[in-house]
């Protein structure tokens, strides 16, 4: 019997009579390596969900964005991808350095298709990868423990738009970011980013942001 499965998950299995399809499912589709197909999917993406486990057990689920291939296949077993500048919380990458299990889900909006990923983490600051990445603060790598092709047909159809303009690119200067500029955050941003403010045109207040937010500008 597959260790993919615990005794909650049988428990629910027995109540609705899956437990052979469930077992059936996960010798079919979960594997510890990422095969070539999986390759070209995980490599094209620029986008997916992180999840990661706080202090107090919660879990944390994150949006992850880039440019299509910022998450890299090193090898069979382990991928990379970089951090870029938050909003100094520090949620994700916090977590990881105390509980190193993490999980992904890519997602094609356009075809659909999606996988999922089950691995553990650890991040760096000096890792050689940083210099591909322009303006990343760290580099992540996750070790494969389990990833799986999950079926499709919830998946809503949505059109890809446009990059965001915030994701950093060779050669061209990154936007400021606007919520930086928030009058209640002033005194307690790090000194190299206290210009910013007044550079794009001085403090706004949270509900200015929050309109921002809801007009696309922010």
């Amino acid at each position: 019997m597959s260790e993919f499965y615990g005794a909650q998950h049988r428990a629910m299995q027995k109540d609705f009579e899956t437990q052979e399809l469930a077992e059936r499912v996960s010798e079919n589709i979960v594997s510890n390596e990422i095969a070539e197909e999986h390759r070209g999917f995980i490599e094209s993406r620029d986008m997916f969900f992180l999840t990661t486990i706080d202090h107090r057990g919660y879990p944390t689920c994150s949006y992850k964005g880039g440019n299509p291939g910022f998450v890299k296949v090193l090898d069979s077993k382990t991928l990379a991808f970089p951090s870029f500048d938050g909003n100094g919380m520090f949620l994700s990458m916090g977590n990881i350095n105390a509980n190193h299990k993490v999980g992904m889900l890519l997602i094609d909006f356009e075809t659909p298709h999606r996988i999922r990923i089950h691995g553990t983490a650890t991040i760096n600051r000096s890792d050689p990868l940083i210099s591909i990445f322009p303006e990343a603060d760290l580099i992540v790598r996750v070790s494969i423990v389990d990833i799986f092709i999950n079926c499709p047909r919830y998946i809503h159809r949505y059109k890809r738009i446009d990059t965001s303009k915030y994701v950093p690119q060779l050669g061209c200067p990154t936007p400021l970011p606007q919520w930086k500029r928030i009058e209640g955050l002033q005194d307690s941003l790090p000194e190299r980013d206290k210009y910013i403010a007044e550079a794009l045109g001085g403090t706004i207040t949270p509900e200015e942001y929050g309109a921002m937010v809801m007009k696309g500008e922010a």
